[in-house]
């Protein structure tokens, strides 16, 4: 189905991703492109309507002003201006700074753009879309089991039928009780063809005594790799290798104008000599969209909306040099704060949840003795699209109640901290 969209040239705004998500809840589908792209490079995007320049404090990058392209600043197409000041033959674009949604309204009505931007839609056109891609050959699907893996399963399944083989592989880094719960859901009750892989030993080899976060996932992403290459080759005719990306993904793994962030295992981690050419078709969607395409797809709701799970897994809450003993006290206090926030009903209100276990130790009293043990910090956010979140506030008897099962039950803890930083200047994993 085609559709129209608009384009929103990014001149170094920190709200790019809120005026993208404003289009589309308008019913507009929208793109973020780079302050230089050319016309010849904005022709070519399907359906253009509009344009919308978005800048801001931050327009500089290298030390320079943030300069448009002349032939796209003149070009005919509608076009406005938030936060920052265009002109075009010596007179000014316009620029509002009123509601964004108002905003976005009048630019909709004055270019005459059809609202048809729908997750029904995106469905349609996704499944043909991978029908024509795939053909009839065959697809690896990296299924972790969270909702991003999941949506991608439900599109394969309805695109390709049983040219799909999902593969999970358990890298030690995983929730308390996660690889069993995979295996019952998708083998048992979606009937996917469903592959179990044992890696624990081989990934936290490959990780024994490395602490750089970036360098971290770059090794879980490229042996995560290695291990659907291997996989594939056990296998007839696999062409495809299918992935849980998604547009934030790509926005925080860094562009022309905005710096990285962080590196996703399924972006920045890549190997040069990938034998798959890559499936990936949530690479459009922020994360409301792809649940609201999981509930579309007829995925029950605890699944849709299972809390966000990175791909590096509990690696990135494990900081530093990941350990076995300190991947358990992860593990171990992550299950204790979930199952309190289920009896306390926060697990459907919190976006996101989880204890994180940094390589510090401090003093204690245990037993009437001093124990040199670590500290667990729990952190709970609130967010639309994970670009930016807010902390949600935990009740104080409910987190009296957590810190005291996490010293009592999780062996080598002594302090519990409470993570209040918002993202920004935060990001919402620690690492």
């Amino acid at each position: 189905m085609a559709r129209d969209m608009i384009a929103i040239l990014d001149f170094g705004s920190g709200d790019n991703s809120g005026i993208a998500r404003a289009v589309r809840k308008a019913g507009v589908y929208s793109e973020i492109v780079a302050h230089d792209i050319t016309l010849e490079e904005l022709n070519r995007l399907p359906g253009l309507k509009a344009l919308i320049y978005n800048g801001g404090p931050n327009r500089a990058y290298g030390g320079q002003q943030l300069i448009p392209d002349e032939e796209v600043l003149k070009c005919s197409l509608p076009k406005i201006a938030v936060g920052c000041d265009f002109s075009v033959d010596g007179e000014n674009l316009p620029c509002w700074n009123e509601n964004e949604q108002n905003i976005i309204n009048v630019l909709i009505e004055k270019a005459h753009v059809e609202r048809n931007w729908t997750m029904e839609g995106f469905i349609e056109d996704q499944i043909a879309a991978l029908r024509k891609q795939i053909g009839d050959k065959k697809v690896l699907l990296a299924l972790s089991g969270g909702v991003d893996s999941s949506v991608v399963a439900a599109l394969l399944l309805r695109a390709i039928g049983d040219q799909l083989t999902c593969v999970h592989v358990n890298h030690g880094l995983l929730r308390k009780g996660e690889p069993e719960q995979v295996i019952r859901v998708f083998k048992e009750e979606m009937g996917a063809n469903l592959v179990y892989v044992d890696a624990v030993d081989r990934f936290l080899g490959k990780l024994e005594g490395v602490a750089d976060p970036e360098q971290k996932r770059k090794i879980i992403g490229a042996e995560f790799i290695r291990v659907f290459e291997e996989e594939a080759r056990k296998l007839d005719d696999i062409s495809f290798l299918g992935q849980g990306t998604i547009y934030p993904d790509i926005l925080e793994s860094g562009t022309k104008t905005t710096k990285n962030i962080k590196s996703h295992h399924n972006v920045g981690g890549l190997p040069e000599d990938l034998q798959f050419e890559l499936v990936e078709p949530l690479a459009q969607l922020f994360k409301d969209e792809v649940r609201a395409v999981g509930e579309a797809l007829g995925l029950p709701h605890g699944m849709v909306y299972r809390q966000p799970f990175p791909g590096p897994g509990l690696g990135v809450r494990c900081t530093g040099a990941i350990t076995r003993e300190r991947l358990e006290q992860v593990r171990e206090s992550d299950a204790i704060l979930r199952e309190e926030f289920a009896k306390a009903g926060l697990d459907q209100k919190v976006w996101q949840y989880f204890t994180v276990v940094p390589d510090i130790r401090s003093t204690g009293v245990r037993n009437h003795e001093r124990c040199w043990d670590r500290p667990v910090i729990i952190r709970a956010v609130n967010t639309q699209d994970a670009i930016t979140a807010s902390i949600e506030e935990i009740p104080y008897a409910l987190l009296g109640r957590i810190v005291n099962r996490i010293i009592t039950e999780v062996p080598g803890v002594n302090r519990v901290l409470y993570d209040l930083s918002p993202k920004p200047v935060a990001t919402i994993e620690w690492e």
